[in-house]
């Protein structure tokens, strides 16, 4: 996941729907978010930057901006592309500043004070953006350049800029009477508080929910390391003697997998689903069927029929029925595979059972990882077990996802401990061209911890763009178990690819090499966005890069031959269940978005239009429930909302892409250097289409994806 930025003018202040600001003052000279930083590519100063530092920060950034945005609307001389559209890039600069670190950090390290920013700022600075986007002379501006802008000698970045500033106030509602910009605004008010309660919900929930273990006994099946975590982290909570099992957001949770206590597997299973539909102080079912309405109302008001509607016009799917009949073409082959997959489990299950001398049961959700994994051991001989020694964190970080960037692109990368981090577990590493030149700064966030969000996602502390001549400092966020002290980080195979996964919407942001900051990195459509990390995923079991990083933590010797051979020959294990799952969500997200106002159910139906949902788009299978209930599925409260598909979408390309790669002779320098020339150097400075076509020579095709995740049979 990443986060994306879109045209300055409108969203400089993007990154702001989640921020606020306590109004302490703090004299100007002492504020280090006022001017730039001093340190290297202008890499925040975690270490001088307080939290009472954002108020006045904000608050001067939107005034400066306001000015800004005044003076290019009502500059007496004609528009022209300097005078208004570059003006526009250029301004914002404070704001952009501070929105971008306060963001970063509510995502990655929030506490008590942040989140009051949040809460008391959302709707002020959702109230600055349109100021921007509804200001009537600045879009006339805008509109006359549009108008001409085949006319005026530009290049082709500066026309698909003007084209792109035009786009998006006319979807803002620059086109609307005075009365219908003015429910425009009170919506946009409304939807941004509302989605900061259901976010701050989320994270409140999902660190009240965990679940407290009396013995350790009931741990059986965790290793020695795991259960020593759990105790630290009951002590933490001043829980002394008892054992702590944390969880994600997502609706699996990482331990079901090696759980053999039944009983607690199913209450860890279902404190997980339960969350934001319990009638407690966290339940979101009420945000939910407001934001619903508010969305499909706003939708309505600027001309489409629903809000999908309004999200994929502006998407490469371009309308939900495309989503609709990629999903629909997707989900029968998904579920028939996950049933296959669960008759397997069953007969693993009845003969456990049977060998034991007890009764077996039904396979159930909570059952499902640890018979997969069992089963995964008996078809290829290996489980997770055997895999996490020689999965250990750094050396799969610099051994494995730097040495593929490295052989591929020709990059370097240097671990530096000078620059200030906003939590002791984050590292700093340079990153070098390979003439030498510095590319950008990358920060490793990769533990789990009571103030981070959940999921695993990329962002830019500084985005690139020849205009203001900045280069991109760019972090990773990822949420692996921290180990007890002193033991080391050994992943699991999924953490080992959503590594190689965000390190390639990483690369999409150091690669960056355009013009203007509305096209800088990864802001392309949604649907889009994610086929470049995705492609990415494949290096994590190319046999050289393998071989590479898998070592031993201990003894350093390479994962046996033997082993590495059952990894690849494991690839489409249980893909059945991993699409089904995802698809299930997706398909739950565009049932919520293809909604009218008026047929937006009530709070105390949300859960039983979830069912319905799932019910009528055939995912229904009760042993694999959606990767997130509507609740807690905070992809779509933000950035994604009628725009998960865009995981599977972007996968289409990916598969595509990786046949493209796999063709033409795998990892090497040539082929990594047309697709960073090609796609990745390019932002959205050009169509997205258009350059996957460039690249691959042909339009998109489904069956690569199919075989892919082992759904159909190659010819």
């Amino acid at each position: 996941m990443r986060i994306s930025r879109l045209s300055r003018a409108m969203a400089a202040t993007a990154t702001l729907a989640a921020a606020a600001s306590l109004s302490l003052a703090q004299p100007a000279t002492d504020n280090p978010l006022l001017k730039p930083s001093t340190l290297p590519l202008q890499y925040p100063a975690f270490d001088k930057i307080a939290d009472t530092h954002f108020g006045p920060a904000l608050d001067a950034g939107m005034a400066e901006q306001l000015a800004e945005v005044e003076a290019i609307a009502n500059n007496p001389a004609a528009a022209t592309f300097e005078n208004t559209i570059v003006a526009l890039e250029k301004s914002g600069k404070t704001l952009g500043r501070a929105s971008t670190v306060l963001f970063s950090l509510l995502g990655a390290d929030t506490n008590p004070a942040r989140q009051k920013l949040q809460a008391d700022y959302a709707a002020k600075l959702s109230a600055h953006r349109d100021a921007i986007s509804l200001n009537a002379k600045l879009f006339a501006r805008i509109q006359a350049l549009n108008a001409q802008r085949d006319k005026l000698g530009l290049d082709a970045e500066s026309v698909r800029l003007i084209e792109r500033y035009q786009r998006n106030f006319v979807r803002a509602g620059a086109q609307l009477n005075e009365a219908q910009k003015t429910r425009i605004k009170a919506i946009n008010s409304e939807m941004a508080t509302l989605s900061t309660r259901f976010n701050q919900n989320v994270l409140a929930e999902v660190n009240d929910s965990a679940l407290v273990v009396d013995t350790a006994e009931q741990l059986a099946g965790l290793t020695p390391d795991q259960i020593a975590g759990a105790a630290a982290a009951a002590k933490a909570r001043k829980l002394e003697g008892k054992y702590v099992i944390a969880l994600l957001n997502t609706t699996g949770q990482p331990y079901l997998n090696q759980l053999t206590d039944r009983a607690l597997r199913e209450r860890l299973y279902k404190a997980s689903v339960a969350r934001g539909s319990r009638g407690n102080s966290f339940d979101n079912t009420a945000i939910v069927a407001r934001v619903a309405t508010l969305r499909a109302e706003r939708a309505a008001l600027l001309g489409f029929a629903t809000h999908a509607d309004y999200v994929l016009q502006d998407e490469t799917a371009k309308t939900p029925q495309a989503v609709n009949d990629m999903l629909g073409k997707l989900a029968p082959a998904a579920v028939a595979s996950a049933k296959r997959e669960a008759a397997e489990l069953q007969a693993l299950i009845d003969q456990e059972q049977a060998a034991k001398k007890q009764p077996t049961f039904k396979l159930e959700a909570w059952d499902w990882s640890l018979y997969s994994e069992r089963l995964r051991a008996a078809k290829y001989g290996f489980d997770e077990s055997q895999l996490k020694p020689y999965l250990e964190l750094k050396t799969v970080l610099e051994q494995g996802v730097f040495y593929a960037a490295g052989q591929l692109y020709g990059l370097k990368f240097k671990q530096r401990a000078d620059l200030p981090v906003y939590h002791p577990s984050v590292t700093v590493y340079d990153v070098y061209n390979a003439d030498g030149s510095q590319l950008a700064i990358f920060i490793a966030d990769m533990y789990s911890r009571p103030s981070k969000r959940g999921g695993a996602w990329m962002n830019a502390y500084v985005q690139q763009n020849k205009l203001l001549g900045t280069l991109p400092v760019v972090a990773n966020h990822l949420n692996i178990p921290p180990p007890a002290a002193g033991q080391p980080t050994l992943l699991t195979w999924d953490e080992v690819n959503t590594m190689f996964h965000e390190f390639g919407h990483a690369l999409h942001g150091m690669f960056s090499n355009v013009m203007f900051p509305s096209f800088s990195g990864t802001s392309v459509p949604r649907d889009f966005v994610e086929y470049p990390s995705q492609v990415n995923e494949m290096w994590a079991s190319w046999p050289s890069v393998l071989a590479n990083y898998a070592r031993h933590h201990k003894t350093g010797e390479p994962m046996p031959q033997a082993l590495l051979d059952k990894v690849a020959a494991a690839k489409k294990f249980n893909q059945g269940y991993a699409t089904t799952e995802y698809l299930a969500a997706a398909l739950l997200d565009q049932r919520w978005h293809q909604l009218k106002a008026a047929d937006v159910p009530a709070a105390d139906q949300v859960m039983a239009f979830e069912a319905k949902a799932l019910k009528e788009a055939g995912v229904d299978f009760a042993p694999v429930p959606p990767r997130y209930r509507t609740p807690y599925f905070s992809h779509i409260m933000g950035g994604y909302s009628a725009g998960y598909y865009a995981y599977i979408w972007s996968e289409v390309l990916d598969a595509n892409t990786v046949a493209w790669f796999n063709a033409n002779g795998g990892l090497k320098r040539e082929n990594g250097d047309k697709f960073r020339a090609t796609l990745l150097s390019r932002g959205g400075a050009e169509d997205a289409i258009q350059m996957f076509v460039k690249l691959t020579g042909h339009a998109p095709q489904i069956e690569p994806l199919l075989v892919k995740r082992g759904l159909v049979t190659a010819k």
